[in-house]
Parts: C-alpha cells; sequence; structure tokens
C-alpha cells in the first residue's frame, strides 16, 4: 500500500511525464516543418518513449492501492530559433526530469517505502542514459556549428540513433 505522500509525489511525476511527452511532440512537429526529418523522427520516438514512462508509473501506482491521476498540462514551448536551441533545451529537460526522480527516490527511502525505491531504479537507470544521449547530440550540434552540410549528415545519423535505440529497446 502507497502512503499518501508517495502517491502525491508519484502522481506529481506522471505529470512531468506526460509533459515531456508532449515536449518532444512539440518538438517533433517543429522539427517536421523545418525539413528535419531524422530529428522529428528522433523526437516522435521520444515522445511515444515519454508516454510510455507515464503509463508505467500509473500502472503501479494502481496495482499498489493507490489512484493514478491525469492532471491538467502546461502547454509545451513550439517553436525555436534554431535547431539547436532546441536540443538544449531537450538537455536541460532532461537533468530537470532526472532531480524530480532523485527527489522521488529520496521520498521513498524516507518513508522506508522499498518496493516503490526498487520500482524507481528503472526510472534512475533510464535518465542516466537519457542524459547521456542528450549530452552526445548537443556535443555533435557543436561540432557541426553552422555547417548546413554537417546539418544534413546530423539529421539522417540521429534518424539511425532513432532506429537503433526503437530496436535495442524492443529486445529489453
Amino acid at each position: 500500500m502507497l502512503s499518501k505522500n508517495i502517491e502525491l509525489a508519484l502522481n506529481h511525476q506522471i505529470r512531468i511525464e506526460a509533459e515531456s511527452s508532449q515536449t518532444y511532440l512539440s518538438m517533433a512537429s517543429w522539427s517536421e516543418t523545418h525539413g528535419l526529418e531524422g530529428i522529428s523522427k528522433f523526437m516522435y520516438a521520444q515522445s511515444d518513449e515519454e508516454r510510455a514512462h507515464m503509463l508505467k508509473l500509473v500502472r503501479y501506482i494502481n496495482e499498489r492501492g493507490g489512484h493514478a491521476r491525469v492532471s491538467e498540462l502546461k502547454a509545451p514551448k513550439i517553436s525555436y530559433e534554431t535547431f539547436k536551441e532546441m536540443f538544449e533545451e531537450l538537455y536541460k529537460h532532461e537533468i530537470f526530469v532526472s532531480e524530480s526522480i532523485n527527489e522521488l527516490v529520496h521520498i521513498s527511502f524516507s518513508e522506508k517505502d522499498y518496493a516503490t525505491h526498487n520500482f524507481l531504479q528503472w526510472y534512475v537507470a533510464e535518465q542516466i542514459e537519457e542524459e547521456a544521449q542528450a549530452k552526445l547530440i548537443l556535443d555533435k550540434i557543436n561540432l557541426i556549428g553552422d555547417d548546413k552540410g554537417g546539418l544534413y549528415l546530423f539529421d539522417r545519423d540521429i534518424q539511425q540513433m532513432t532506429l537503433k535505440s526503437t530496436t535495442s529497446k524492443d529486445s529489453k
């Protein structure tokens, strides 16, 4: 059985994951309308992944005797000056999500809810991957600079990252 405090904190994380999905969806749409097919496919896949993270929390709360809540979401940013700005915001967002997950782990440990603490370890590992991937992408973007040919190759490469990521996650 979940304590009310943990149920509240997990429901807050549901909202964060849902807003993350919307953020990535908005980035996908912006990329698609700017001819960045590879980036848009990457963002659509990330949006789907964040929704799956949200659903995992919903099911966990309900299975543990709580009640998962679907709340109103804050609208994501819909426009960016550059694709680099978009990825900088993506990286900052992933750091924010990691901080939120870390706070959940802290709460679960403080309340001696070891089942929830164990459940959250998957999210901790996932966020390590998400942050590392966002940082790697940002590093590549910084290498490209203003080179349009580099952007073309980057757009193709990130589409390949999407395919590899989807394939490896499907096998887990």
